[in-house]
């Protein structure tokens, strides 16, 4: 089994925020993949299915952003799940706008949820970093994570969690490498 995590503030406030990136790549999985129904556990909204044989979790934390290690501890303890099976998918401001690239381990680049899981589980587990693109300065961070994605970004963000989809039974084989290539061939960073 594993375990993915999408990251994001919970409530309907925050859904078209570009710091919910996490949340609707883990929505675009379960949808492609025809998995089960959301259902309240582990701190978190949760789905179940398989993706080329191999069963995973879905979850998105029902925390805000800063706990989201609570709700990943509580899965991974209940099902017996190692830190190298749970994928994390986050919002990435050093990356262009709808790049993707793959990670394990290393620094979380002062983003909270990561604090948070690293905090509670370690540090390796695997980051699927979705390019949000930097506001330019670091006194505007806050309030652009924390804002919709604009009219003329929709496109973008739409092709990448359709893409990352179509793509995850890579993920779920754990060809990390594959799937990064097929992601970027299927959704090109505009």
């Amino acid at each position: 089994m594993q375990i993915w995590v999408g990251l994001g503030n919970p409530g309907e406030k925050y859904s078209g925020h570009r710091h919910n990136i996490g949340f609707m790549a883990i929505d675009a999985i379960g949808d492609t993949h025809g998995f089960g129904p959301e259902k309240s556990q582990h701190k978190a909204l949760c789905r179940i299915g398989t993706i080329g044989g191999t069963k995973i979790l879905l979850m998105k934390p029902s925390t805000f952003m800063n706990e989201s290690g609570q709700a990943v501890q509580s899965a991974s303890a209940f099902y017996k799940v190692p830190l190298d099976k749970i994928i994390v998918f986050h919002d990435e401001l050093d990356l262009a706008p709808g790049k993707l690239r793959v990670k394990c381990g290393g620094g979380i680049a002062g983003h909270n949820g990561l604090r948070s899981i690293r905090q509670h589980m370690g540090e390796d587990f695997y980051r699927i970093r979705m390019g949000i693109g930097h506001p330019g300065h670091k006194d505007r961070v806050h309030s652009y994570v924390l804002s919709n994605f604009s009219k003329t970004e929709q496109p973008w963000v739409e092709d990448l969690n359709d893409a990352l989809a179509r793509a995850s039974d890579h993920l779920a084989a754990t060809e990390m490498d594959k799937f990064q290539t097929r992601v970027s061939l299927l959704a090109p960073a505009p």
